[in-house]
């Protein structure tokens, strides 16, 4: 579970009721009009954007961003060098049996291809077509969040005004110009919330994960590659570390230097 996306929600979520509730009433933020114009009408526009079946998908893709599966890069290395050594000391025939001990299918997958004694090329460009076509999910996963996040300010305004022409057919009555003002507000504070807390957030959680688990298969695939062309595994790792941000680099380096000493 991705503590840091429920964090942020729980925290501006708090942030604005406990803002609201300083300086004024929560029962003037609540309106059902308004609620039906934002998300109501943010929703139907969805609807026309995108088919039923993608929709559908919207449950699945916020699993992604609520219960996320960040690889630690370390260990990924880490589980190549070992297949690396496997290779070189007894072939690459010997990985077969390491194959049901690999979680991660994009390895397993690759590990089953070197061993078949599929041709390199082919292997490269097999498991680059599969990153290529998980990229483009990804990126239409969180293109679904960014159309919502850019629609729904626009219902707000919507809602807006039609509490502004609702408030102007009852100018003789000053009173009334107040709260009618109010109202007509609420529905823009809405499509506001909708998109800065939830979903332009969300879009960006996505893009960082996808990100990362395309950085992630980059490195088994180059991994993969290189035991098939049966490479030194010493070679083998700086490769592979150089996929690393310097300060995974640095760690990486250090966990290793503490294994070497227990040994």
């Amino acid at each position: 579970m991705d503590i840091a996306t429920i964090a942020g929600i729980i925290a501006g979520s708090a942030f604005i009721i406990v803002g609201i509730y300083l300086g004024g009433d929560l029962g003037n933020f609540y309106d059902f009009p308004s609620i039906m114009i934002t998300v109501g009408g943010t929703a139907a526009a969805m609807l026309i954007a995108y088919p039923i079946s993608k929709i559908a998908q919207i449950r699945k893709i916020l699993r992604r961003v609520f219960f996320t599966r960040n690889d630690n890069l370390q260990d990924v290395i880490s589980k190549i060098i070992e297949l690396a050594n496997i290779a070189r000391r007894e072939g690459l025939l010997a990985l077969e049996e390491a194959i049901y001990e690999i979680n991660e299918p994009f390895l397993q997958k690759g590990i089953l291809l070197i061993v078949d004694g599929t041709d390199p090329e082919l292997v490269r460009n097999i498991l680059e077509t599969e990153l290529s076509f998980i990229e483009e999910r990804h990126q239409k996963g969180g293109e679904i969040f960014e159309t919502a996040a850019s629609l729904a300010p626009g219902f707000g305004m919507i809602g807006t005004l039609i509490g502004l022409i609702n408030m102007l057919k009852s100018l003789d009555d000053p009173s009334s110009l107040g709260p009618g003002m109010s109202v007509a507000l609420v529905t823009t504070f809405y499509g506001s919330i909708i998109a800065n807390l939830f979903c332009i957030p969300v879009a960006k959680k996505l893009k960082y994960n996808s990100s990362r688990e395309i950085l992630t298969k980059e490195i088994m695939l180059e991994g993969i590659l290189s035991i098939q062309a049966g490479e030194n595994p010493r070679i083998i790792e700086e490769k592979l570390k150089a996929f690393l941000p310097p300060n995974e680099r640095a760690l990486h380096d250090e966990l290793r230097s503490e294994g070497s000493e227990l040994h």
